[in-house]
């Protein structure tokens, strides 16, 4: 069975193109434009992978990373945070959450795919 992973992005183009991309390599994907969303979906689906921003509506990127990390069904989620905040503190705030990975935008696909890679267990 493909592994799941969860994008929660609330920038449209971003997301689409992050989930056109990760679709094309063989993974079954799932999209949240909000933090509230994401959470719902991360519940209901139980991704391996969760590549999400930190500035998002309705519940932020951090808050999301602590409930996805503290629930049993979810903590085993790997979490890349894909973000425009380039300050150590949010950084800090990520990786205190439970964050696996930190990437600022703009990115570069071939660095989005290496992390995935790495943190699935797959070839680099």
């Amino acid at each position: 069975m493909p592994k799941k992973i969860l994008i929660v992005e609330d920038d449209a183009l971003i997301a689409e193109l992050l989930l056109d991309n990760i679709e094309g390599l063989g993974y079954t994907t799932f999209v949240a434009y909000d933090g509230e969303t994401g959470w719902a979906l991360a519940k209901k689906e139980t991704p391996d992978l969760v590549i999400q921003d930190i500035g998002l509506p309705s519940m932020d990127g951090i808050t999301l990373c602590q409930l996805i990390k503290s629930k049993s069904t979810t903590k085993h989620a790997r979490i890349i945070m894909l973000t425009g905040k380039k300050m150590v503190g949010d950084m800090e705030n990520a990786f205190t959450a439970g964050a696996d990975a930190y990437i600022n935008k703009p990115f570069e696909w071939s660095r989005v795919l290496k992390h995935i890679q790495k943190l699935l267990g797959e070839t680099v």
